[in-house]
């Protein structure tokens, strides 16, 4: 190995791991995190809940398909820093454009290939995610490299919508006659989202994060969208703020990730960090009303802390509140329906690019619940 591709990985807590660098040369920061689906490193890399984090792959051979043109959620790589195994040599699939390691290059995101990610992932899960930096080329011999992993921002506390949402509004047309409007708040939004509303007759309206409740509901909605997002939502007290005139107004309201984090700061409950979080696209959730277990995609490391059991009263007045949804692994918090408001949330992801597509139905439960509170 040269000096010129030479790479290491600097954890918080002191440990180094050193491999190849891999896309772009240079210098990295952010909270590292692990992905554990097998598929799906596109819809990942683009996904803008990853903001200001660097992601480990725990699938080992990352690559192989190459990647399109199609497959974005966004307008580009989020990811902070990137960490895999083994890169593939050569994309195999007859809709790649280009090859991975070309995207992150041109992309500018610093990676790190050709370490033991089965170790790191298990350090993680220990220890819980913390800062970490990768550093290649001349950046991984310069100086204190452990003193700048520790000097980065801390992921607690962060508020980071704002910086991933759209500048201006645009519009989703729906397939086929149009059954109701949608305004949805672009927390971090996935492309994947508005089209599974689209399909179902929905034409959605997406607008900034920093849009007034004034002006969303000034166009008339027949439902309200929050989408996932990056950040801790204990720093979102404008978006809690913005999200308690919505349901003051009655106006239907479908949260996702950090939407649902949003609702349950909005309802008055808490939130807290996870120690590892949930990434990826095999996380089992019962939902409580059906008692149906599905195979969910998720990417979050933070929950809400409401009561588990039975019905409780939301701190804010807003009635009655149940928690619809619940991992099936750690019992985290993964739903809420509001028995006497038209509001409901899950933690998770229904749009679910690149699947699964257990949890697609909420999105008809979203339509129905815009049909009933104008039955």
């Amino acid at each position: 190995m040269t000096a010129a591709n030479r790479a290491v990985l600097v954890l918080e807590d002191g440990q180094t791991f050193e491999g190849r660098a891999y896309g772009a040369v240079g210098e990295t920061l952010g909270e590292i995190v692990f992905n554990t689906g097998m598929t799906g490193y596109q819809e990942t890399l683009t996904d803008p809940s990853y903001h200001k984090q660097i992601v480990v792959m725990t699938a080992p051979h990352i690559g192989n398909t190459g990647v399109n043109d199609e497959d974005d959620e966004s307008r580009r790589y989020w990811v902070a820093g990137y960490v895999v195994r083994d890169p593939a040599r050569r994309p195999s699939n007859w809709r790649a454009q280009r090859s991975l390691d070309e995207d992150l290059v041109a992309q500018g995101v610093v990676g790190i290939s050709g370490i033991d990610t089965r170790q790191l992932t298990r350090v993680l899960r220990t220890a819980g995610v913390m800062r970490a930096g990768i550093f290649s080329g001349d950046d991984a011999l310069a100086g204190d490299l452990l003193a700048r992993v520790r000097g980065a921002a801390q992921m607690k506390g962060a508020h980071l919508a704002d910086e991933v949402s759209v500048a201006e509004p645009y519009v989703v047309e729906p397939v086929g006659e149009q059954v109701a409007h949608v305004v949805a708040v672009d927390l971090g939004i996935k492309a994947m989202t508005p089209q599974q509303m689209a399909q179902r007759g929905m034409r959605v309206t997406v607008v900034p994060s920093s849009t007034p409740a004034a002006e969303i509901l000034a166009m008339n909605p027949d439902g309200v969208f929050f989408s996932n997002g990056p950040g801790d939502p204990g720093a979102a007290d404008a978006t809690v703020a913005q999200l308690r005139e919505i349901l003051d107004a009655k106006v239907p309201f479908f949260g996702i990730c950090f939407g649902n984090q949003i609702l349950g700061r909005a309802l008055g409950y808490g939130t807290y960090k996870l120690a590892f979080g949930h990434r990826g696209i095999n996380q089992p959730v019962m939902d409580r009303t059906t008692n149906k277990v599905e195979v969910t995609a998720h990417n979050h490391g933070f929950a809400v802390d409401a009561p588990l059991d039975g019905e409780s009263d939301s701190p804010n007045g807003y009635g009655k509140v149940l928690v619809s949804h619940v991992c099936l692994n750690d019992d985290v918090v993964e739903g809420l329906e509001c028995r006497d408001i038209p509001a409901f949330s899950v933690q998770y992801h229904p749009e679910a690019a690149a699947g699964p597509h257990d949890a697609s139905y909420l999105f008809d439960r979203f339509l129905d619940l815009m049909k009933g509170q104008h039955a």
